[in-house]
């Protein structure tokens, strides 16, 4: 089990930092928290009719060190890439 925290990457590449992160058992489990996290900024976008809402996800573990970037787009269907 570890920590894993989930970083928002903006359009201008500014980050807003998870400061609570999540105990996860593995970085596997982590993406899937991540695209599961997307699908729902996506649909809160969407119903709310934003066009703003972030660019990705910038997975990091306790120690900081970014281990993946998960774009929001990752999470809709291919035939909507």
């Amino acid at each position: 089990m570890g920590r894993y925290y989930f970083h928002l990457r903006l359009d201008d590449d500014r980050i807003i930092a998870d400061q609570e992160g999540t105990d996860l058992p593995d970085t596997v489990a982590a993406r899937l928290e991540a695209l599961a996290a997307a699908r729902q900024l996506l649909a809160d976008a969407i119903k709310s009719g934003s066009e703003h809402f972030p660019k990705a996800f910038v997975i990091a573990d306790a120690e900081g060190h970014e281990l993946e970037t998960v774009p929001l787009a990752a999470a809709l269907p291919r035939r909507l890439m």
